[in-house]
């Protein structure tokens, strides 16, 4: 089993390592973020929470179940090498993980963690149907943990989604002014990723100005840019279902000695901790230097989120930085994104996302550290 294979063959190969390892029979999985990966189907899947497909992989067979809104396209969009069954037969889909238990003989039926407990259920009243006696254990992350690392198929896609990104960065430079509202600006922002490539947004995009940027997560409103204010822009590209992370803090105007000295602790902070990032590190220790460093200037009170996380297919993955404990894995993908937040005044966070190599951390994002000061 080669399960050093690059895209989705390598994929089901680093499953069913796990499943022989676990002793499972099959795995049985529906979120589409996992079976985007394991697929490897561009742009079928939308991501939505009514969940109409679920597969059935066991040592020998990968078969996918899915209805006629979306067969064809499956048809259509999976790997010319791809090993998956389709089929979109009647009845419910707990029946038909049952017929697949059947057929296929499985008795040890790993599923995943988040599961609805409707379809668990729906499983195991169909197993008894069919006088089947069969476990359904937890897969416990495990795929989320094997997503973490990611092979140079995907790589290359989340490079593709930063340059959009960074384009999006450069043209804001020359849009931005006083005068206009929050809501515009990201409109404009979005605007221009579709425009140059972008298939969808990574997330919806965080446009804050004023005392706004002082909420990590601002909600863009009808605030109106006024020349002073630091605009905050956290936004992102999707492309191929992969998604980039990014966030940059402009000042419109000249900057006051005041946010100078704010954005240059972010700055810093930011670096030296991407300088201490390398493979086998422990993403709390580097939470933990972020915090030191923002903490002996003297804002630990108003830097109260993680210094980052894993990005992949979903916009929040393993691994993360902050206080949970893992360790840092070569291949993962992940952001870099320290902030101070002062309530009333206003905020800066500066934000990259890259790859974790065995010597250290290079960065996706290409656009500058050095704060841009919009004329006006």
């Amino acid at each position: 089993m080669d399960t050093k294979l690059n895209g989705p063959l390598g994929r089901i190969a680093r499953v069913r390592k796990m499943m022989e390892e676990r002793g499972y029979d099959a795995v049985v999985i529906r979120d589409e973020a996992n079976l985007r990966w394991l697929t490897g189907a561009k742009g079928t899947f939308d991501y939505t929470f009514e969940f109409p497909h679920v597969t059935f992989i066991t040592a020998d067979e990968c078969y996918f179940h899915t209805d006629s809104r979306y067969f064809n396209t499956f048809q259509e969009n999976l790997p010319a090498d791809s090993p998956w069954k389709l089929d979109m037969n009647e009845g419910t889909m707990p029946r038909w993980v049952a017929e697949r238990a059947r057929d296929t003989r499985s008795r040890v039926i790993a599923v995943e963690d988040d599961m609805q407990i409707s379809f668990y259920f729906g499983i195991m009243r169909a197993l008894e149907d069919l006088s089947i006696t069969a476990s359904l254990p937890q897969l416990h992350h495990d795929l989320q943990r094997m997503r973490a690392v990611k092979d140079d198929e995907e790589i290359a896609l989340m490079r593709q989604a930063q340059s959009i990104t960074d384009a999006a960065f450069q043209h804001m430079l020359t849009f931005i002014k006083p005068g206009l509202t929050e809501k515009q600006i990201r409109t404009e922002l979005e605007n221009f990723m579709f425009s140059n490539g972008a298939d969808s947004l990574a997330f919806g995009s965080i446009v804050a100005s004023g005392p706004n940027t002082a909420n990590p997560h601002a909600v863009p409103s009808d605030r109106v840019v006024q020349r002073g204010d630091f605009v905050l822009m956290d936004y992102g590209a999707g492309y191929c279902d992969y998604r980039s992370d990014m966030t940059r803090t402009v000042v419109v105007g000249e900057p006051t000695p005041e946010q100078l000295d704010l954005y240059a602790l972010v700055r810093r902070t930011h670096e030296e901790c991407a300088a201490a990032v390398h493979a086998g590190v422990e993403g709390n220790d580097i939470f933990k230097l972020s915090r030191k460093i923002i903490g002996d200037a003297g804002y630990g009170d108003y830097y109260n989120h993680g210094l980052g996380h894993g990005v992949g297919i979903d916009i929040h993955e393993m691994p993360n930085f902050n206080r949970s404990m893992n360790i840092i894995e070569a291949g993962s993908v992940i952001t870099i994104e320290p902030g101070v937040y002062l309530p009333g005044i206003g905020g800066v966070r500066l934000e990259d996302y890259g790859v974790v190599t065995e010597d250290g951390y290079e960065p996706f994002t290409k656009s500058s550290h050095e704060l841009q000061v919009i004329d006006c």
